[in-house]
């Protein structure tokens, strides 16, 4: 049998996070989860046995960030999206063949949406979310219904609404902005690989709160490192101190399998290359001191080393030196070992008085540039600064007055250990930073990874003095007032230029867009004053003013397919018959099918699926409204389920 699909189903909606939670705890501990009067419940009594009774009795006292709504936020990211996403190959570049995708929406629903096909698949997310300074606007989400609100906040239903700032004044100041940031964190999280790495930035208002925030979220053990980026070299702006600086909060989804960092940059680095300063036959070297002023004592580091006048040295008591005895003899061999005179060596002589040499290790250059070295915690370089960034878009003629520049998200990407055909994620995109940046990072021959960029369409004001250049350019462009028209303005040059300045390169410049939008599918909301219209007027299972690609990439979120993901079309018995990836899925949306269109419908997808020979298991999709009768329904499911495919569902 055909299943039918309804907007109540799970295979047509978001990933469903509390499902898939108690499921889990179920696998774990059976006995845990009782039927309740809504479904499967947790029993606390068992809970608190399985756990020895270590749970926390009185939550006043517990440590952590707390605050108003934080339970709200929490159950926001839980809730599964009404939404879609919508194509629009007319907005992009080489739509047919690129890997980078471009959403329009608000963040909260889109990272739910992706959840389905990306969970644990990104490796580098990059988020520039706003500073909570009270002039910038603070994403309102509606708990009720999110994407209703988010339609009306842009203006898509002629109702519109009132982007506010989120004042210092309005007494919700940094509570509005956590119950912002929490739920998109923890949806960032889950789609995060074990070995990724997330990125946030942020100033001095909110870093103390951000920290422990992310401390939760993340877990404390997965913390990184609070980088402080030079934003301004000169400045005389603020109330005490002039602020030159930011942050960025760095995550691992597991430390545990994050590999080491290490930044490769160095050979380019005068400043550092000058500290080799010795040269052998092996090339440019530093002396480093073979001592080791540590606290950690280890008694086999600590030995006689005989000097070339015969005398020996050791260190003081309870001090070590950086090998063992064995590793010294063995780098003594390769002549890896400098003994130097001085008058202020840490080490001692054999009698406990200050000794008359010091021995240092070589550290070649060559060898610390191939290795590569621990990232730094101070970025301040000064193509890294926001003046970098205000003269890239200048070039660019974008006018967006609050960027990061490319090269700061380039060094990010680069010490993380991304490599080719990574998943880059930036769900604050503002600009298009991220995109500009995987795009030239391309370009340069080091690594074509993929981004998916995430903004919302936040009109911009004409009347606003802020704003005024951003919404007349794109005036210019004959395209909407929104931030969003201006990332993908940056994405369109970024992609112009590379390709004028390097003609030869046949990398991915392109970038597919989608939109937010409510479901293609019609959820079942019964009037009861007109019940005849209602139930007729569900006999349409789908919404009428949208396009088969519409339903086709809603299907690819909901059944956990890759956006862009190979698709191919065939006409079968006079109907168009849509292949996604390879044969995994299989869909006709043909508004008619008759009896005697069903044998030959039936057969044709059968032969043209063996021709595809997909790996696994394949799903086959149909409009429910198409068929005829039950007679044509009914044998268009036997003649697959003859041929193996059982997996048969309609819209």
């Amino acid at each position: 049998m055909i299943k039918k699909l309804t907007a109540k189903d799970a295979e047509t909606k978001s990933a469903d996070v509390i499902a898939d939670n108690v499921a889990r705890l179920k696998d774990l501990f059976p006995e845990l989860i009782n039927e309740g009067r809504n479904g499967p419940a947790v029993n606390v009594d068992i809970l608190k046995e399985l756990v020895g009774d270590m749970v926390a009795t009185t939550a006043e006292e517990k440590y952590g960030l707390s605050w108003y709504g934080k339970r709200q936020a929490r159950q926001l990211a839980l809730t599964p999206s009404t939404g879609t996403l919508r194509p629009r190959p007319e907005e992009g570049v080489d739509w047919a063949t690129t890997q980078h995708l471009m959403i329009e929406g608000d963040n909260l629903e889109v990272l739910k949406l992706l959840q389905k096909s990306y969970a644990g698949k990104v490796k580098f997310i990059y988020i520039d979310p706003p500073y909570n300074t009270g002039k910038d606007f603070v994403y309102p989400d509606n708990f009720q219904d999110n994407i209703r609100n988010y339609l009306e906040l842009t203006g898509q239903t002629g109702e519109g609404k009132k982007l506010t700032s989120n004042t210092e004044s309005s007494g919700r100041f940094h509570t509005d902005w956590l119950n912002m940031m929490y739920p998109r964190l923890k949806l960032a999280r889950d789609l995060l690989q074990d070995d990724g790495i997330i990125y946030i930035s942020v100033d001095s208002v909110e870093v103390s709160r951000l920290m422990m925030l992310g401390h939760e979220v993340f877990g404390e053990e997965n913390f990184l490192e609070c980088l402080t980026r030079v934003s301004k070299l000169t400045s005389n702006k603020g109330v005490h101190f002039s602020p030159a600086c930011d942050y960025i909060l760095a995550y691992a989804k597991s430390g545990d399998d994050l590999p080491e960092l290490s930044d490769a940059s160095a050979q380019e680095d005068e400043d550092y290359v000058s500290l080799f300063r010795f040269e052998d036959k092996r090339g440019k070297y530093n002396e480093v001191s073979l001592y080791m002023p540590s606290l950690d004592f280890r008694p086999n580091q600590r030995y006689l080393i005989e000097c070339p006048d015969g005398s020996k040295v050791i260190t003081p008591e309870g001090r070590v030196f950086r090998w063992t005895k064995e590793t010294l003899q063995k780098n003594l061999a390769e002549d890896r070992v400098v003994f130097k005179k001085t008058n202020t060596s840490p080490l001692l002589n054999e009698r406990g008085q200050k000794a008359a040499w010091n021995v240092y290790t070589k550290i070649y250059l060559h060898e610390r540039i191939e290795k590569g070295l621990r990232p730094a915690t101070l970025l301040d370089k000064k193509t890294f600064t926001n003046s970098t960034a205000s003269k890239e878009l200048i070039r660019l003629g974008i006018p967006f007055p609050f960027s990061k520049p490319h090269e700061l998200i380039s060094h990010l990407i680069e010490i993380s250990g991304s490599k080719a055909g990574d998943i880059i994620l930036d769900c604050f995109a503002g600009s298009g930073t991220v995109g500009d940046a995987v795009m030239r990072l391309a370009a340069s021959n080091k690594f074509q990874s993929r981004y998916i960029l995430v903004q919302l369409p936040e009109p911009l004001d004409v009347n606003n003095k802020d704003q005024n250049e951003a919404a007349l350019f794109c005036d210019q462009l004959g395209k909407p007032r929104a931030i969003t028209e201006l990332t993908k303005e940056r994405l369109r040059r970024v992609g112009k230029k590379i390709r004028e300045e390097s003609p030869m390169f046949a990398g991915d410049l392109g970038f597919r867009v989608f939109k937010l939008d409510t479901s293609n599918i019609l959820a079942w909301e019964p009037e009861r004053n007109k019940l005849t219209e209602t139930l007729e007027g569900s006999v349409e299972h789908l919404k009428t003013d949208r396009t088969e690609t519409d339903i086709l990439f809603e299907l690819l979120l909901k059944l956990g397919l890759d956006l862009c993901v190979p698709m191919e079309d065939k006409t079968i018995a006079g109907k168009t018959v849509h292949s996604v990836g390879a044969g995994t899925l299989i869909v006709c949306l043909a508004p008619k099918i008759s009896r005697k269109d069903a044998e030959p419908l039936a057969l044709g997808i059968v032969n043209w699926h063996k021709e595809l020979a997909p790996a696994g298991e394949s799903t086959v999709v149909f409009r429910d409204s198409a068929f005829a009768d039950d007679v044509a329904k009914t044998n268009v499911a036997a003649i697959l389920e003859q041929h193996g495919l059982t997996n048969v569902r309609s819209l």
